[in-house]
């Protein structure tokens, strides 16, 4: 069993929960943003120390909130490479629309390298209009028409780009012609005549597998048609197990066989405690804070709603049904345990990226989760890190 874990890169925010400021009053400064850089690393630290296999962070731009500041995961990943022996750092996920894809494949390509291939490579489509469209891209808002059709050019460009940063990595050289790209453009002068492709420098020097975030349902068969690895977050055993299944299916349809357990992993929100008080107690207003901050951008949806209802696009969940629904593993050790045993033997889970970052935990609150998972949790899964 693979065991990862995912970072937001949240500041240290002491009054998470609902008795706290709304997320739009929450603003912050370089010196907040530092203290949650020096937090990634010391916990990196602590991953590699105890045999993570790799540490995920997200991308994300222009939070004064101060939920999410890191906005350029290959040159933390670099930084974090060196503080550490052989933890691998991977990004969950680059947000490809906001990207010129040659740069990003630069970037990555260069990041293989000077890491020893400590590189793990994620893409998704971006959740956030005011960074999408100050970057240069659009994305999806809300559940309308609007909404739908800025949905439609973001997958475009999306998929183009991904197609163009797999002919530069592969090919001495390339071109490519598009809806929304053209490479090289058609004319550039050059020594006498005129360009006509490209080569990319540097090239990787390992395979690179590709990581996407999959959560709707065309981009469950767009990703298992091009052999992208699925990165599905958690709906209960039901849901995920649904869900698991179709990839695994439209994979091996596509001449991928990818059985039951390799190809895809489960991100899932997790904070364990020495019993269930304990664990409730510590993740309540972490927790709460976490749905504040994503219900607006439709991110709980996948909750069943105890009258049997359709779950409203900004439902905010209370932690009981969070746990309950086995949406997140939170609980004693035993507990989240079971949780986790229950994914791998119903759904066929074998790789875990697991998420304790929620908003407000300190340095030592997370160090130890970290090691509560590592040498309580995992060995009772028959899981012994870094063997």
């Amino acid at each position: 069993m693979r065991i990862d874990a995912n970072f937001y890169g949240g500041v240290p925010m002491p009054d998470a929960g609902y008795g706290g400021p709304a997320p739009v009053d929450r603003r912050y400064d370089n010196p907040d943003f530092i203290a949650c850089y020096n937090n990634l690393t010391a916990w990196a630290k602590t991953m590699d120390r105890l045999g993570y296999d790799t540490m995920w962070l997200t991308e994300h731009h222009f939070q004064y909130e101060g939920y999410e500041v890191t906005p350029n995961l290959i040159l933390f990943g670099l930084h974090l490479a060196k503080e550490t022996e052989r933890l691998r750092l991977g990004q969950m996920f680059n947000v490809v629309p906001q990207w010129h894809p040659l740069r990003l494949a630069e970037d990555a390509a260069m990041m293989q390298i000077l890491t020893g291939d400590r590189m793990q490579f994620g893409v998704g489509r971006g959740t956030v209009p005011r960074e999408a469209q100050s970057l240069g891209g659009v994305v999806a808002s809300g559940d309308n028409e609007m909404s739908a059709e800025l949905d439609r050019v973001n997958r475009e460009i999306f998929e183009e780009s991904m197609e163009i940063i797999k002919a530069a990595w592969w090919n001495e050289r390339f071109s490519f012609s598009g809806k929304h790209f053209v490479l090289p453009p058609p004319g550039i002068p050059d020594r006498g005549s005129t360009v006509k492709d490209l080569t990319l420098i540097p090239k990787p020097i390992a395979p690179i597998d590709i990581w996407q975030a999959v959560t709707s349902p065309p981009t469950l068969d767009y990703a298992a048609s091009v052999r992208h690895h699925a990165v599905m977050p958690a709906r209960g055993i039901a849901g995920t197990q649904q869900w698991w299944n179709e990839f695994g299916e439209k994979a091996a349809a596509g001449g991928w066989d990818i059985g039951r357990s390799q190809g895809r992993c489960l991100a899932l929100n997790a904070h364990v405690g020495r019993t269930s008080a304990e664990a409730r107690d510590g993740a309540r207003n972490a927790h709460d804070e976490w749905i504040k901050f994503l219900s607006p951008y439709g991110r709980f949806r996948a909750y069943s709603m105890p009258d049997g209802s359709e779950t409203p696009f900004d439902h905010k969940p209370p932690l009981e049904d969070s746990i309950d629904q086995r949406i997140m593993a939170i609980g004693s050790v035993e507990e989240v345990a079971d949780t986790m045993g229950r994914y791998r033997d119903e759904v066929g889970v074998e790789h875990f990226v697991l998420f304790f970052d929620m908003p407000g935990l300190t340095r030592d609150q997370m160090n130890e989760q970290l090691e509560l998972m590592a040498t309580e949790v995992l060995p009772r899964l028959g899981v012994q890190l870094g063997s």
